[in-house]
């Protein structure tokens, strides 16, 4: 097992952090969206939770600079859209690693419209939940949207959630730079460093390591894409 450790200095104390700790945390995977039928935008989120139950609230983290943030606080409203364990890579790496200030994120994927006029999004998910913002928190780098629940649905009850852990472990997948669970990849140091070449996906920044896949980058077909977001072969660059 490799060891991911990072030093910092807090008041003059060194301070060494253990990485792989906070992986231990438990998330799942979510699409978090808000607007309404003229106009919307939504995220991969990993930061959801209850917070009471009568009335029933959630909680959602949204980076300041997400795009979707300003929709959450124009409108009031956001859905929670549960995404299975076999979701795409197609649907990550849209809602995760593009801007819906470049594109319409919603556009081609199948909508509805809840109670509030939210956008809820159909595509990979086996339940929604609807909510209106009751209280927003400023914590720093992020809001933290507080919502009561206004209304749910399970959409297919024989599929499995997706959790962060087998998205990190299985799907090798990594945190966007604007998710509350990123790491700077600069902090972080391996401890048990190998020689074989590592391709890091430009879109996501999965990495592509030779020695753990078994295959030579460059043996890998062209019409591979990378596994998290299902960008291209090309937007691969070598980095070991």
């Amino acid at each position: 097992m490799i060891l991911f450790v990072y030093l910092e200095n807090r008041k003059n104390k060194t301070i060494m952090i253990n990485i792989d700790a906070l992986f231990d945390i438990s998330y799942g995977l979510y699409i978090v969206c808000s607007g309404d039928s003229k106009k919307g935008n939504g995220f991969i989120s990993n930061t959801v939770f209850q917070v009471t139950s009568k009335p029933a609230k959630f909680a959602i983290c949204c980076n300041k600079n997400n795009y979707t943030a300003e929709f959450i606080k124009t409108y009031g409203t956001f859905s929670v859209s549960v995404l299975e364990k076999d979701v795409s890579s197609e649907t990550i790496g849209h809602y995760g690693y593009k801007s819906g200030r470049d594109i319409d994120k919603l556009r081609g994927f199948k909508v509805k419209y809840g109670e509030t006029g939210a956008p809820i999004v159909l595509n990979d998910s086996i339940a929604y939940l609807e909510c209106k913002v009751c209280e927003t928190i400023d914590v720093g780098t992020h809001f933290m949207f507080i919502g009561e629940l206004v209304s749910s649905e399970v959409i297919d009850e024989n599929k499995e959630p997706i959790t962060y852990l087998y998205y990190r472990n299985v799907r090798k997948g990594v945190s966007p730079k604007n998710a509350p669970t990123y790491v700077d990849p600069e902090l972080v140091t391996k401890g048990n460093l190998n020689t074989s070449k590592t391709y890091k996906c430009m879109a996501c920044g999965y990495v592509y390591d030779e020695a753990d896949e078994g295959v030579k980058f460059e043996d890998l077909p062209d019409n591979w894409t990378c596994p998290v977001c299902g960008a291209p072969k090309s937007d691969f660059e070598e980095i070991h």
